[in-house]
């Protein structure tokens, strides 16, 4: 993750751990969702009294790559940057560090569409989201895909 973008702090729970000690596979996309939903908040597209359905987004397509076990006890960091806006899908990109030594525990990329809940359909984008993402991840409007 660059060094001044976006992370959030994931705390390694002891229910986190599978039989070998280390965190479950599945705890990983947790620690990604956590971390995007920080994100968006961060940037003033989510707030954390808004009902679920009025999120408007769902993910379409997810990857996790493991580069190292995650053990209780570490201080972790997801690293969150938005490298992809299409005209109804952006893409995700996620770091996964242990904080004090700096090694990478797993990196990975969603796709996620925005979608209306109550009409039951994806949806554009919507133009206050692309502008503040544009203006904090410093993407070019020409360079994006639609």
């Amino acid at each position: 993750m660059p060094k001044d973008h976006f992370s959030c702090p994931i705390e390694v729970r002891y229910g986190d751990l599978d039989p070998q000690g280390h965190v479950n596979n599945a705890k990983f996309l947790t620690y990604f969702e956590q971390a995007r939903i920080n994100y968006f908040v961060h940037l003033g597209l989510l707030n954390k009294a808004q009902a679920f359905i009025d999120v408007g987004i769902i993910v379409a397509d997810i990857h996790v790559t493991f580069l190292a076990p995650v053990l209780f006890g570490y201080e972790v960091r997801v690293g969150v940057q938005v490298t992809r806006l299409g005209n109804k899908s952006l893409t995700v990109t996620y770091r996964m560090v242990e904080s004090v030594s700096g090694i990478d525990l797993a990196a990975g990329s969603s796709v996620l569409v925005t979608f209306d809940y109550h009409k039951n359909e994806t949806v554009p984008i919507p133009d206050v989201w692309r502008e503040k993402i544009n203006a904090f991840e410093g993407l070019d409007q020409n360079k994006i895909n639609t």
